[in-house]
């Protein structure tokens, strides 16, 4: 992982300009901002000359007339300034509240946007709680970055440069000291932060992220976790997971202080410089108590903002190591995207046909599908049976597009997908999955999700015809019961039955039905059997079938082997075929259950 991380390109040359172009999106806030705090950053930067005036005035003497004016202009001048300073600073702060909080919540609408986007496969190999830790963790990264670069950072470089050359009007050598000073300062800070603590950050972040990963892994598999008895087990395992984090978290804080500690000793020779300088050119007479004054005052200052530059690099650098996973998410090609100038789609009778198409799995050097051909009609029920890996799952998945296909076409209705909305295809197709997923929201918004805004009366007539009406009502709090993470509140055959209401709620013209029945009792598999006999009608259906039950009459069934369609006819066509891949996996498994029936 850590040499992995190391041959990213240097996170700050992506972050920098993703976050500046964000800034450009809101250009009076960024000005009322920079010219606010920079301003007052100014207005204090001239703090310094008018205390070494007042401290001149006041030498003097109060019996010269000369000096009391002076004292009093050099007063004037000094809260004067400091009003000014108050005023926009406050502007400053008024407007970047809003600027920052507006980036922030574009950057996690973004993300999340992205992220939903993203492929099939995408989702398959990335861990949720990975997912959610790297966008949280770079939407506040960025409330650190930009008040690091606003109100600390460029405001600290208004100091040190007008310092610099308002000393070296009066002191070309002064002016010079602090020059050299801050170069090494801020180089030897970069240096340290980019080349020594960065790395560090950087793996230690990623470490931060599987942490989040194998939380959410055991918490979302926490029923699997407790039928096996496998809570000290889990918690090993993350001890271990913490473990490793803790070491490179602690690398990278060690460094900090080693940076830190290095950062001081600079400023401690800088300061004697400065000092020793200001106090020769008093020997020399060639400055006053009010020039020394005046020195001190600024270099003090100068000293803070150095002091504070130090510590505003290395939050300039662990934000944006922070965001960089979030930047990686908007840098990501969208898994599938919309053809230029697509349109929506209109289905209405629902034929598929698949023309000549080949599909070619990432990573695999051999097609899955090479020039397959089918064509099922409008309003017809189709079953896709074969041995795992066959492809069924994979035809499924090509109608609704969440793959390309390499070559070929696949028209419903006449309409290439291809050049079709996403949106308006799946819009236009229910699923019923074999393990259906469930959000933790009530149940009349788990059926409703496939026709949002749908009447109360709907929601339940489409119950009604999933036989789940009952078992709703059952439950304490109705439909407005909430099922739990993922539905676990709900046995699989209500979680069938639930997701059969959302899609006679959809009313689409094609169905998908991944198997429904195939690890339910006998009491659940009637009732979806039934609902599912009724939602089949007048609808191009495809079931994918694992019990050869469940096909026995549907109009015709494809017999899938290694990406082929070897056989297709009816239920008592392809049993009658002697040798057939059909009939073999249909005498299995009756004998399998005949063995099961005989057992009990």
């Amino acid at each position: 992982m850590t040499a992995q991380a190391n041959k990213r390109p240097a996170a700050i040359r992506v972050v920098i300009p993703f976050v500046f172009r964000h800034w450009l999106e809101q250009p009076v806030r960024a000005s009322l901002v920079a010219g606010g705090l920079l301003g007052a950053t100014a207005a204090d930067l001239f703090m310094p000359l008018f205390s070494g005036r007042l401290v001149d005035a006041l030498t003097l003497g109060a019996s010269d007339p000369a000096a009391r004016q002076a004292a009093l202009a050099a007063f004037g001048g000094i809260v004067a300034l400091g009003l000014l300073s108050m005023i926009l600073r406050l502007t400053g702060l008024q407007a970047i509240v809003p600027f920052t909080l507006k980036i922030m919540s574009d950057v996690a609408r973004d993300a999340f946007m992205r992220v939903q986007r993203f492929s099939t496969d995408w989702h398959a190999n990335s861990f949720a709680g990975s997912t959610v830790r790297k966008i949280t963790r770079g939407m506040w990264a960025l409330d650190l970055l930009n008040d690091t670069i606003l109100m600390a950072l460029a405001p600290s470089l208004v100091v040190l440069l007008g310092s610099m050359i308002l000393l070296g009007l009066h002191w070309p050598s002064l002016g010079l000291v602090i020059a050299v000073g801050t170069v090494i300062y801020v180089s030897m800070t970069i240096a340290f932060s980019v080349n020594y603590i960065a790395p560090a950050a950087r793996v230690s972040n990623a470490w931060d992220t599987k942490v989040g990963g194998t939380l959410a892994d055991a918490l979302t598999c926490n029923a699997v976790v407790k039928s096996f008895g496998a809570e000290a087990r889990e918690d090993a395992r993350l001890a271990g997971v913490i473990g490793r984090w803790r070491t490179r978290v602690r690398r990278t804080w060690l460094r900090y202080n080693y940076t830190s500690t290095a950062q001081l000793m600079v400023l401690l020779c800088f300061r004697a410089s400065v000092i020793g300088g200001a106090i020769l050119l008093w020997i020399a007479g060639r400055a006053s108590p009010g020039d020394v004054t005046y020195v001190l005052t600024s270099y003090y200052i100068i000293h803070a903002y150095l002091r504070d530059v130090g510590m505003h690099i290395n939050n300039l650098q662990r934000s944006v190591n922070d965001m960089e996973e979030l930047v990686a998410i908007h840098g990501e090609p969208i898994g599938i995207a919309d053809a230029p100038g697509a349109a929506p789609i209109d289905i209405q009778g629902g034929r598929i046909v698949f023309d000549a198409v080949t599909f070619l799995y990432g990573g695999h050097r051999a097609p899955l599908y090479d020039g397959l051909t089918v064509d099922i009609r409008a309003g017809e029920r189709v079953g896709l049976v074969g041995r795992s890996g066959s492809g069924k799952t994979t035809f499924v998945k090509l109608v609704q597009r969440l793959y390309d296909i390499s070559g070929g076409r696949i028209l419903i209705d006449g309409q290439d997908i291809a050049h079709a909305t996403q949106h308006s295809l799946r819009s236009q197709i229910a699923i019923v999955q074999q393990d259906p997923i469930l959000f933790h929201r009530s149940l009349a918004e788990n059926i409703a999700y496939g026709r949002p805004g749908a009447s109360m009366a709907a929601i339940e007539q489409a119950a009604r015809l999933a036989n789940a009406h009952e078992f709703i009502l059952r439950l304490p709090k109705g439909y407005g019961t909430l099922v739990g993470e993922r539905g676990v509140k709900l046995s699989g055959g209500e979680r069938q039955r639930v997701a059969l209401a959302r899609a006679f709620l959809a009313d689409a013209p094609v169905l998908i039905l991944d198997e429904a029945t195939s690890s339910l009792d006998s009491e659940s598999e009637g009732l979806i059997q039934q609902a599912m006999e009724r939602l089949m009608k007048g609808r191009t259906s495809i079931v994918i079938a694992h019990r050869l039950s469940t096909v026995r009459s549907l109009d015709r069934i494809l017999v899938f082997d290694r990406g082929e369609i070897v056989e297709q006819g009816t239920h008592a066509t392809l049993t009658a075929r002697a040798g057939g891949i059909y009939r073999g996996l249909f005498e299995r498994q009756a004998t399998e259950f005949g063995e099961v029936a005989a057992a009990e």
